[in-house]
């Protein structure tokens, strides 16, 4: 009896042992099975794309050769569902819309592997929205790049990105431009941050917990590669201690963003303040394979709801 209870706490001891190495193994069977739906989702949507394209290119020629206007696309919609019971995308409005897309891009070939990357309601945004090829490629790179949601695309193109990001770059200082040649592509001259829903009359406290209860979208507004790492950061400054408001990291610049938040107009002392907030950064936080920190002042104006 005893060597029965013996082994049965030896078996269980084993299992106690192994069950580790048996997550991990779990974990890459998941990870996996993630990685192939991934993949799975992405060839079924370059193959919608591709399709789209493909019925709105027959949709432009035979417009142009036999003469199709609105009631041949409402018969072509009512055949196609009657002969695909149950498939969707097809209405009127979205062949018409499968049209313009072919129309949009047929003299631009660059940008079709781009097009095929994103979804179909991500490009119906960017071509009912935009005018410009440029300000179109610029959408189609940035959404690509920074991984954009359906409704972060639109709310990027409503808040006007391009005009901000390229119409009117952002206020740099000499050295920045010097140390940091890509700067220009990484700062705006302004942030949109409706998503705050900030009252009339506010503070600088109240905006700062504002965007700390929303860093997922301040995040993304601010762009690709930004990483948080802590608000209220604590620094000294000829012996005294003071809060840096928050501190970011960007994995393309290489080095630490220092934000100071301020509600009214620019004042010329707050850049004063913030470049010795990024030499106590330099000197007791940056590492040694790291860049110059950056310091990023952000004034937000109550009239549009942007830093």
């Amino acid at each position: 009896m005893n060597s029965s209870k013996t082994k049965k706490e030896n078996h269980q001891k084993n299992d106690a042992i192994s069950s580790e190495p048996n997550e991990q193994a779990f974990a890459e069977i998941a990870t996996m099975i993630q990685c192939s739906r991934q993949k799975a989702l992405a060839s079924v949507n370059i193959a919608l794309i591709d399709l789209y394209w493909r019925v709105g290119e027959v949709i432009s020629r035979r417009i142009a050769t036999d003469g199709w206007g609105k009631g041949t696309i409402r018969k072509l919609s009512a055949y196609i569902q009657a002969q695909n019971p149950g498939v969707n995308g097809f209405s009127q409005q979205n062949l018409w819309r499968m049209r313009q897309f072919f129309e949009t891009y047929i003299n631009y070939p660059k940008l079709s592997t781009m097009l095929r990357e994103l979804p179909w309601s991500s490009n119906l945004h960017i071509i009912s929205k935009t005018k410009r090829p440029e300000e179109r490629e610029f959408y189609l790179r940035m959404a690509i790049q920074n991984r954009w949601s359906v409704r972060e695309v639109a709310r990027q193109i409503d808040s006007a990105l391009f005009e901000r990001a390229i119409l009117n770059p952002p206020k740099l200082s000499s050295a920045l431009r010097e140390m940091h040649p890509n700067a220009e592509v990484v700062f705006r001259d302004a942030y949109v941050i409706e998503f705050l829903e900030l009252p009339d009359i506010y503070r600088e406290a109240d905006l700062h917990k504002s965007l700390l209860n929303n860093l997922r979208r301040f995040l993304a507004e601010l762009g690709h590669d930004f990483c948080f790492i802590g608000s209220e950061v604590p620094l000294q400054v000829g012996g005294r201690d003071f809060a840096l408001d928050m501190l970011f990291f960007h994995r393309g610049l290489n080095c630490l963003i220092a934000i100071e938040l301020k509600i009214g107009e620019f004042q010329p002392e707050h850049l004063g303040k913030l470049d010795f907030y990024l030499e106590a950064l330099d000197r007791d936080i940056r590492k040694s394979h790291e860049g110059p920190s950056i310091g990023l002042l952000l004034c937000a104006s109550k009239d549009n709801g942007s830093c």
